[in-house]
């Protein structure tokens, strides 16, 4: 009898211990603006925890919907530099077992590792089949490649739990805009910008009704410079090129209406609405 409930805690030391998959952020509370997560209005029904690890090192925090096949939101902290994109697309390991490994893989590496089939991999995740053959629409950050340095942290957003369907031309246009020159501006004399990046899930589908298509994209951020702390918001319909600006409290009382789960906070407090 002792024997066996030695084994039992033993098996649930090694759960805790492999679980980048968990019930909280609190291996990768850095990349909020004072370890404060977003509250509980955004949550699922279905949800998945996850501390991006590639590399043995942590690159950004997800929220992901196992039923929508989406994320929720991605939350990193804005340092753009060289590198290169990946040629790979990752999954989550852990979504298909908590023992296996911490860090994102590929399919074929995790088919190998494991001996799991692709229809295991994509029974709680999005897999490259699920983005085959789409028409009009993209495979779309919520953390963009262009918004990290170095090659391991761009790499680590190729990951499908960090990817939304996204209409192409928005995604190419405006949204784009959005990434690359307006936070080029908006960063000005910030010492540190936090980012959060989320979709709202829509009525459609891809790949069979597999993948959610969101209705809408939205980011905020909120930035300490030497003297103040700042924010910025947009949000996107997903099929307008088109990227409107608004308040943090604007944006936070738009996810509130569409989302209908309770009042949306993105971040700390500190942060001015």
């Amino acid at each position: 009898m002792l024997k066996l409930l030695l084994l039992q805690v033993l098996a649930s030391c090694l759960w805790l211990g492999h679980s980048e998959v968990v019930t909280s952020f609190a291996s990768c509370l850095k990349f909020f603006y004072g370890n404060t997560t977003p509250g509980n209005a955004l949550e699922p029904q279905n949800p998945a925890w996850i501390c991006q690890r590639y590399k043995n090192q942590y690159h950004f925090a997800t929220l992901y919907d196992r039923t929508m096949r989406i994320p929720v939101y991605s939350a990193y902290i804005y340092s753009p530099g060289p590198g290169n994109r990946s040629t790979s697309w990752f999954v989550e390991p852990q979504l298909i077992n908590p023992s296996f490994s911490k860090d994102m893989d590929t399919e074929i590496s995790i088919a190998n590792r494991y001996k799991v089939t692709p229809q295991q991999i994509g029974q709680s995740q999005a897999i490259n089949q699920d983005y085959k053959k789409l028409q009009g629409l993209d495979r779309g950050h919520l953390s963009p490649s262009s918004h990290r340095s170095g090659n391991n942290n761009k790499w680590a957003t190729f990951t499908l739990t960090n990817i939304v369907p996204q209409n192409s031309t928005l995604n190419k246009g405006a949204w784009k805009d959005y990434e690359n020159q307006m936070m080029a501006q908006l960063t000005q004399g910030c010492t540190t910008t936090y980012v959060i990046v989320g979709a709202v899930p829509g009525n459609k589908y891809i790949s069979n009704k597999r993948v959610n298509v969101p209705s809408h994209l939205w980011s905020a951020a909120c930035c300490q410079t030497n003297t103040i702390r700042k924010t910025w918001a947009v949000i996107a319909e997903n099929n307008k090129n088109q990227v409107q600006n608004l308040t943090l409290a604007q944006l936070e009382a738009r996810l509130t209406t569409l989302y209908r789960k309770g009042n949306v906070s993105l971040f700390h407090s500190d942060c001015p609405r």
